[in-house]
């Protein structure tokens, strides 16, 4: 392990471990609360006590009308609800704690590599141009053309950026950051010209999944994340020695035994993979890739054994929480998850910097 977590002697280090043990444990109970909550509220008044009757009417295969009507709810509904918004925010925020250890910059997100903006673009094409030049495309996946073409426009972009970076091997850090900014500036760009160009459906249709939603959410499209999931969960631990070696500098990690570049290049692909597929099935949600592990490198230090699954596990519960309050607010009407998850992150953010740059810890 680096120098910069391994610090102290064994009773400093067991001190600092037992902490973090209970800091997981409490966003843990965070996430639990949430994902109950998100089960139990809703327009229609069912509760999550009803759900003993659904499951003993799917276990006997006999059931009356209401508890149908129950188990359409919270099994075909809810559930699917909560794990894709627990998917969504840990990989939103999990992506963001990789970004800010790779640029050692607290205010990185995902966004600084054109993931969402490429993402957002492929997005915009497909809804905009898919009774004409999309049609083939929209033919060809149905109901799933905007997610495969959300996920690959995010994946080719931030593709198109490590090959455009690199060079003789190696990516360098302050111009991956430059590129990236320019790449989705441009993309942006390409995005407005392309609404400006839409008819009125249209426009409404991509800036309702511009200000991102949860509403879609369906057991295919969780099935559709779940591979996406697995393979973010199994690099991850792989990568907290190399994020704890690169906040010394790159040197400094270089020296300690990590494969730098590599590091960087998977870093970028994982990233990639997580963020393109929650904005794939959930349109663009800010300020969670951001925040979140702001604030958790806050309270429980930089070691990203510690930063990457407390990142995880609040960000699913910071999602389910605020996806249960955008169905609810104006109910049976619903916010856009992406204006809700603004309204919430965007003072939290400015109070932490603002504390930060008063000498607050």
């Amino acid at each position: 392990m680096t120098a910069a977590v391994t610090m102290g002697g064994p009773g400093h280090h067991a001190a600092r471990m037992g902490s973090a043990g209970q800091l997981m444990a409490v966003a843990a109970l965070a996430l639990a609360l949430a994902a109950f909550l998100s089960l139990s509220i809703g327009s229609t008044g069912i509760t999550l006590s009803a759900l003993p009757r659904v499951i003993g009417s799917l276990a006997s295969g006999h059931g009356d009308a209401a508890t149908a009507r129950e188990q359409l709810v919270l099994i075909d509904i809810r559930l699917p609800r909560l794990l894709l918004g627990a998917f969504v925010g840990a990989a939103l925020a999990v992506a963001g704690a990789m970004m800010q250890g790779m640029f050692r910059n607290p205010l990185a997100d995902p966004g600084l590599i054109g993931v969402s903006s490429g993402a957002a673009l492929a997005a915009v094409a497909t809804i905009a141009l898919g009774n004409s030049l999309a049609a083939p495309w929209t033919r060809a996946f149905g109901v799933y053309a905007l997610p495969v073409s959300a996920f690959c426009g995010g994946f080719a972009a931030t593709a198109a950026l490590v090959l455009l970076v690199a060079r003789q091997g190696q990516l360098a850090t302050s111009t991956l950051l430059l590129a990236g900014i320019a790449l989705g500036a441009f993309a942006t760009a390409l995005t407005g010209l392309i609404a400006f160009a839409s008819d009125d459906r249209e426009l409404r249709d991509l800036t309702l999944w511009m200000l991102g939603s949860l509403s879609g959410a369906s057991w295919p499209k969780v099935l559709a994340v779940a591979p996406f999931a697995l393979i973010v969960a199994f690099v991850l631990p792989s990568l907290t020695r190399a994020l704890n070696g690169l906040l010394l500098g790159e040197a400094e990690a270089f020296h300690l035994g990590v494969d730098v570049e590599r590091v960087k290049r998977l870093i970028a692909l994982t990233t990639a993979a997580a963020v393109g597929a929650a904005v794939a099935v959930a349109g663009v949600v800010g300020f969670v890739g951001i925040v979140v592990p702001h604030l958790v490198r806050i309270i429980a230090g930089p070691d990203h054994r510690v930063v990457l699954p407390m990142s995880a596990l609040l960000g699913a519960a910071l999602v389910l929480g605020a996806d249960v309050v955008a169905r609810m607010a104006l109910r049976p009407a619903e916010l856009p998850l992406g204006v809700v998850m603004a309204i919430v992150g965007a003072p939290i953010f400015l109070h932490m910097v603002v504390r930060r740059g008063m000498g607050g810890s």
